[in-house]
């Protein structure tokens, strides 16, 4: 075996394992597995599959999750530019598939960055209620802002800030919360073996202890009758099962739901064949760590995973905090611009910030004293004599949703010159601001004068 595991590892997944320890040792010669989730908020799985133009195999257990390989560069083609996919992991998929999040909820991602478990969060919101997605690292949530504004969500605010300091704002205000914990990482050691420097430094004590600092927290910003889904990317009892342990036992109102795995869960669709379940033995005995899931890269094709979720006793109540603010002052420009969408927009739900319209989520709080990147979708910025759409608002349009449209098949050599900002000729185009599509979906805007498009493409963004 080319990767050499930390003796002290090797012991305790001995432990473990057992005899299954040489088939886990035998996966570190397989090749690393890359995965494709498909932006539901975009485009169904299927239409992604007659689409695509990589060779794609669906990963068993989640309904919009494919391998692809890596060496057709899915990160590079315009359809990763239109939001239409998010590259993930395929063990890192399943938490969020796992969150019962329906159309209305209001839901936290509380370690969110960079993205991968917000976006189809989001998407399974379908625009309905709110998302927010806070990390504590101001890097990290830029990135995560991204990803956000790619995938076209219009009900989300993205926060940087501590638990503890999200929670004295949202005290028992979300109906669904992830927490995909910060961990040591075990199930990453075949993907990335650097990481395993980091667990010789730190051990699997200081992340268990970490993690029992932020799960308060979630708990506090939980409703009655919510459920919230506590996840790892590690195989530590100590940080898994244990973890279960303690917040049984220091949340008496919360209690565990069968994941599939678990001997009664009672969603046959979900189950899977290398699936295992959670170990009482691992944590004391402790029965109701059966219902959680584990996810190992020997009995599946993924690195790996753990995730366990709970539901809050008690009856869920609507809260009446809300989204409330004076009527936009908006300019004619701004004002003639957002009346000629054909999407949905509740005018008071506008808000102008420094200039900048925004679309505020329906039942978002106030956010104040907190560090918000973005509330709600950015609509665009109001200058002199002129309104310019932004960035986001391409990505969160559909094609029909604007009446003026430029769009260009992948095959185009323009696509590819307009992802990397420079202008293209677009010889029927009609004059003034045009949404720019690649095969119907939206990828950012552009002006047009005289058959040659100036582009507005977002220069961070830009293809390289």
């Amino acid at each position: 075996m080319g990767t050499i595991l930390p003796e002290l590892y090797e012991t305790r997944m001995k432990q473990l394992l057992g005899s299954e320890y040489e088939r886990y040792l035998a996966c570190f010669e397989d090749k690393n597995l890359n995965g494709l989730r498909v932006n539901t908020l975009k485009l169904s799985p299927e239409a992604f599959e007659a689409l695509s133009p990589f060779a794609l195999e669906r990963v068993g257990w989640i309904k919009n999750g494919y391998y692809c390989d890596g060496g057709e560069r899915p990160a590079k083609h315009p359809y990763y530019y239109a939001g239409l996919y998010y590259l993930q992991e395929p063990s890192a998929m399943t938490p969020a598939s796992l969150l019962p999040v329906k159309p209305g909820d209001r839901v936290l991602d509380l370690c969110a960055a960079p993205g991968g478990k917000s976006t189809e969060l989001a998407a399974m919101l379908k625009g309905e209620g709110v998302l927010v997605a806070n990390d504590i690292s101001n890097s990290r949530a830029k990135a995560l802002l991204k990803n956000i504004e790619l995938f076209g969500v219009r009900n989300a605010a993205v926060i940087s800030e501590s638990p503890a300091k999200l929670a004295g704002s949202f005290q028992g205000f979300f109906n669904r919360i992830l927490v995909d914990a910060p961990c040591s990482g075990e199930g990453m050691f075949r993907k990335s073996p650097a990481i395993m420097k980091n667990w010789e430094q730190y051990g699997v004590g200081y992340y268990h202890d970490l993690q029992l600092e932020i799960l308060p927290h979630a708990v506090a910003m939980l409703a009655p009758g919510g459920y919230l889904l506590y996840s790892t990317c590690t195989f530590s009892p100590e940080e898994d099962e244990q973890t279960v342990t303690w917040l049984l036992d220091t949340f008496p109102d919360l209690e565990t739901v069968p994941l599939p795995g678990a001997d009664n869960c009672s969603d046959p669709e979900l189950s899977y064949e290398g699936f295992d379940h959670g170990h009482p033995e691992w944590a004391d005995g402790r029965e109701e760590v059966k219902d959680a899931l584990r996810l190992w890269p020997h009995r599946l094709k993924g690195e790996g995973h753990f995730v366990a979720l709970f539901h809050k006793k008690g009856e869920e109540l609507l809260p009446s905090k809300g989204f409330s603010g004076k009527k936009a002052a908006l300019s004619g420009e701004a004002a003639e611009f957002i009346q000629s969408l054909q999407m949905p927009v509740n005018p008071n739900l506008l808000t102008v910030r420094e200039d900048k319209v925004y679309l505020m989520p329906e039942c978002l709080p106030s956010l104040n004293g907190l560090r918000v990147l973005r509330s709600g979708l950015l609509m665009g910025e109001m200058k002199k004599n002129r309104f310019e759409p932004s960035q986001a608002l391409a990505c969160a349009l559909r094609k029909e949703e604007y009446e003026k449209c430029i769009d260009l098949s992948a095959s185009d050599e323009r696509v590819i010159r307009y992802l990397k900002c420079e202008s293209i000729e677009v010889p029927d185009a009609a004059e003034g601001w045009c949404l720019v599509c690649v095969d119907g979906y939206p990828l950012g805007w552009g002006k047009v004068t005289r058959g040659i498009l100036k582009n507005k493409y977002l220069p961070g963004w830009r293809l390289m």
